[in-house]
């Protein structure tokens, strides 16, 4: 079912898409951007795994270095039916880790110093297999498509604004007020859809990740410590980061209600709560 709606919301943000880019410019303006936003999909297709690690100067870890954690991903990868991905620490004290690749054969799994630092090995296990769980599903590449498509439509939206309705072929008029209107509906139609796949695949590999490591407690038990961790160093909010919160397994920055209302990320207390309703099941089914 949640794979049926991310499929439904792919197709409303290309459907919202195209109707901004006609209105920006006509069927030929609408043309052009599609044109583009296929070419940038293609090359964030084969290079965003590069671009998100390069962007927050991840390292590669050799196995020397950290014997346990590639112990760790190996054995959940053999649960998951997965190769062995590439493993990456990220330089900064705030506890977080992400996963990135076009693939499970061309995939990555980075963890910030802080998480290493703050969590038990159980712990890190179940975020560990959170992160391979998308990895498994290709969630990564579901989420960059919609970020950049969701991009693509807030920059139309800020073109149509201004140069909306100019349609050669039906000698439409310029008409400001229905641009704004075009603006704010696709600004806010985009984030709207982008959080909704965000939200659904991050309950997905919850799921998931308990499954795989067995021990759904210990990825509850991770999330509230990395919430906490999270609102004690939170990442400043630049264009830059808010470009790849998305793709962390809790949101990077500290926010007040109505933020988090729009955050790619579901309340970690929801998450939590789905975490113990699988424990209370296995602890029923061992009875």
């Amino acid at each position: 079912m949640n794979g049926f709606k991310t499929f439904m919301l792919m197709l409303l943000l290309t459907a919202i898409f195209m109707i901004v880019g006609e209105y920006a410019g006509g069927k030929t303006g609408m043309m052009y951007a599609l044109a583009a936003a296929i070419g940038t999909n293609a090359l964030s297709y084969w290079f965003s795994d590069k671009l998100a690690l390069a962007s927050c100067r991840a390292q590669p870890i050799a196995e020397e270095d950290n014997p346990k954690i590639y112990q760790m991903v190996r054995s959940l990868c053999g649960n998951a039916g997965l190769p062995m991905p590439k493993i990456y620490r990220i330089p900064t004290d705030q506890p977080n880790a992400f996963a990135t690749g076009r693939d499970p054969h061309h995939s990555a799994v980075a963890v910030t110093d802080g998480i290493m630092r703050i969590l038990d090995d159980d712990e890190l296990e179940g975020v560990l297999g959170h992160e391979l769980t998308h990895v498994k599903n290709r969630d990564i590449l579901i989420s960059t498509i919609a970020a950049t498509m969701a991009g693509a439509i807030a920059s139309l939206s800020r073109l149509a604004a201004v140069f909306g309705g100019r349609d050669n072929n039906n000698g439409r008029g310029n008409n400001a007020l229905a641009g704004v209107i075009v603006l704010i509906f696709a600004g806010i139609a985009a984030s709207l859809i982008q959080m909704a796949v965000s939200r659904s695949r991050e309950y997905m590999a919850d799921a998931g990740g308990a499954k795989i490591s067995g021990k759904p407690w210990a990825l509850a038990n991770a999330l509230h410590k990395l919430e906490m961790g999270v609102n004690a160093a939170p990442l400043q909010q630049t264009a830059a980061n808010e470009t790849m919160s998305h793709m962390y397994i809790v949101c990077p920055f500290s926010a007040d209600l109505a933020q988090r209302l729009f955050s790619t990320h579901p309340p970690t207390a929801d998450r939590i709560a789905k975490l113990n309703a699988m424990c209370d099941n296995m602890d029923n089914a061992i009875r």
